[in-house]
């Protein structure tokens, strides 16, 4: 069987469930070693086992993506065991509470900033220069898209998706003349605990799975890859150029 990321390292954060535990299982398969990053050890021990059973390698970080200096000590030691890093996938995220912006309480604005965009720019501050060592570095930020369509009650999750989609087309911008390439990726409505939570009232059996996300995502972590500051539409199959504002 082929292993077209045989020997590359990978980051997946938010790997203990969902769509980042069915990517970290995919690039596995795909040959990559997974650094695997999620608060829950238990859901970490179970992809762990999964990997395993297909013949993968992983090591799991337990690890609270608010917990900036922990992301730090991370890309040290990264740096320290395998001097690169050849795929980041930022997919950790939290929706929130949707309600109106009045009634958010300042505690959740911040946590949910913190998560879904500070601390990808934490990672993207500390694994740069790993990624910059790999022969083809390649980031990948799940985003949604509520970030540019707006949508009442979902104030804070959108401008936080908004904000991650911004911070990671400067990045790419920046990433241009480099070996790293920088894009999003809109899963859209995906049978996850995330988007239940958020529509109670659908039939998961109506949404597409993690796995088949999962499925789509890892090609464009290949080397051969050279898309860059875009973003990848699971539903249109295919990456989209952002559009400024007429």
């Amino acid at each position: 069987m082929s292993k077209p990321l045989a020997d590359r390292i990978a980051l997946v954060t938010g790997a203990s469930r969902g769509i980042g535990a069915a990517i970290a299982l995919e690039l596995a398969k795909a040959g990559a070693h997974i650094v695997a990053v999620a608060r829950t050890t238990g859901g970490l021990e179970e992809l762990d086992d999964k990997i395993k059973a297909a013949g993968g390698t992983a090591t799991l970080v337990p690890l609270d993506m608010k917990d900036f200096e922990g992301i730090a000590r991370l890309a040290l030691a990264l740096n320290e065991r395998y001097q690169r890093l050849d795929i980041m996938i930022g997919n950790a995220g939290v929706l929130g509470t949707l309600s109106p912006l009045g009634h958010i309480e300042p505690k959740e604005w911040n946590d949910v900033l913190a998560i879904n965009v500070t601390a990808n720019w934490q990672l993207i501050r500390c694994m740069d220069p790993l990624l910059k060592r790999s022969a083809a570095g390649r980031a990948l930020f799940m985003t949604s898209a509520v970030a540019y369509k707006a949508r009442a009650y979902w104030g804070l999750y959108s401008a936080s998706k908004a904000a991650l989609d911004a911070m990671v087309r400067s990045y790419a911008a920046e990433c241009a003349s480099t070996n790293v390439r920088a894009n999003v990726v809109a899963p859209g409505p995906t049978r996850t605990r995330m988007y239940l939570t958020a529509f109670p009232g659908i039939d998961p059996d109506t949404l597409p799975t993690a796995e088949q996300v999962a499925a789509a995502i890892v090609p464009l972590c290949l080397p051969e890859r050279d898309e860059n500051g875009k973003c990848y539409d699971f539903r249109a199959g295919k990456f989209l150029d952002f559009q400024a504002p007429a």
